[in-house]
């Protein structure tokens, strides 16, 4: 599958990780960066397309249309923010992204980076887990051609990346021991980035993707190239 994708986040370093790997996957043909800065890339297969309201898209829907993918990696912490501006820079970001592409891209696959944790029932006491998980649902109820929802937890970076957080930075020398120990709540940017283009080029049973199956999708990648 040819697969054409939009990356919102590519400053951060989820989006920066998935958008190194969508660079390097020989089955993504084309790739649109939406962001409010430059993600300082420079690639043949890459678009940058500058925008400063994520709440409302009119000017630029012309520019979105004609994409089968989109992996949006934007995401803020919730600390220090209560429940309506958690909620506005978390839900009503992602839904109003969310919604302009199902109309304008209804064949797209869109992968979402949710979190371990996160609360499907929208009821549980804490507040980031239900906001992800009225997220995660209401995006679900949109007509795209599918909908993932990937529930990281601690993510080891990818070597040589400037975006990577200092946090990641000074537990990914303990990987290997952390992924023995946590396998649920482990994984690595590069199983991420692959994970979300796999589930686009075949599917995969599950909407939500927890850890362990964020691992088996982005082996069943490289089981294919060996």
């Amino acid at each position: 599958m040819s697969i054409k994708a939009i990356i919102f986040g590519a400053t951060g370093m989820v989006g920066e990780g998935v958008l190194h790997e969508a660079l390097n996957d020989t089955d993504v043909e084309s790739i649109l960066v939406v962001g409010r800065r430059s993600c300082n890339v420079q690639h043949k297969k890459l678009t940058e397309l500058l925008h400063t309201d994520f709440y409302d898209y009119t000017k630029i829907e012309n520019n979105l249309r004609g994409y089968n993918a989109c992996f949006f990696c934007l995401g803020v912490t919730s600390i220090g923010k209560n429940e309506d501006e958690y909620s506005r820079l978390t839900y009503d970001l992602t839904m109003a992204a969310a919604h302009t592409l199902s109309r304008l891209n209804p064949d797209m696959v869109f992968c979402y980076v949710s979190g371990v944790g996160t609360d499907s029932s929208e009821k549980g006491r804490i507040m980031w887990a239900r906001v992800k998980g009225k997220t995660e649902n209401d995006l679900m109820k949109l007509p795209f051609k599918s909908v993932y929802a990937f529930r990281p937890g601690f993510i080891k970076p990818i070597a040589g990346l400037k975006n990577t957080q200092t946090f990641s930075k000074i537990l990914a020398p303990f990987y290997p021991v952390l992924s023995l120990l946590f396998p649920k709540y482990i994984c690595t940017l590069e199983d991420l980035g692959k994970s979300m283009i796999r589930v686009v080029d075949n599917g995969y049973p599950k909407s939500i993707l927890e850890c362990t199956d964020i691992a088996h999708v982005a082996g069943i990648e490289h089981n294919k190239s060996t």
